[in-house]
């Protein structure tokens, strides 16, 4: 068990031109719930690579996380009850959606080709 100060919230920003599918993937309680457990220790400028799935038709997308904000100011703990919220920042995304059709999901800026 911890003696850290543990976080109720963590803000974490996601690059802008995540297309609304990624974001619907960020968004899971499965994947929010695999944050919490293996970022176990948090700061402010963190940046944590993660992938998402995009499914049976390429591999995986790859996108960097930054931690931007922990309430209480002090903690740095991360644990199960912690709310975990998400804000854009400006960025790019690489992989997955490179090895889509076209008919596959875009980004929802319009900036990622």
């Amino acid at each position: 068990m911890t003696t850290e100060p543990t976080a109720t919230r963590v803000v974490v920003s996601f690059p802008d031109e995540l297309s609304a599918w990624g974001r619907d993937q960020l968004t899971t309680d499965h994947f929010v719930t695999y944050l919490r457990r293996v970022h176990e220790d948090a700061a402010p400028g963190d940046e944590w690579e993660e992938f998402l799935d995009v499914g049976c038709c390429g591999d995986a997308l790859t996108l960097t996380l930054r931690v931007e904000e922990l309430d209480p100011a002090d903690a740095t703990h991360v644990g199960e009850g912690t709310a975990v919220e998400f804000v854009e920042r400006e960025g790019s995304v690489h992989g997955g959606w490179c090895v889509q059709s076209a008919d596959g999901p875009v980004s929802s800026t319009g900036k990622q080709r």
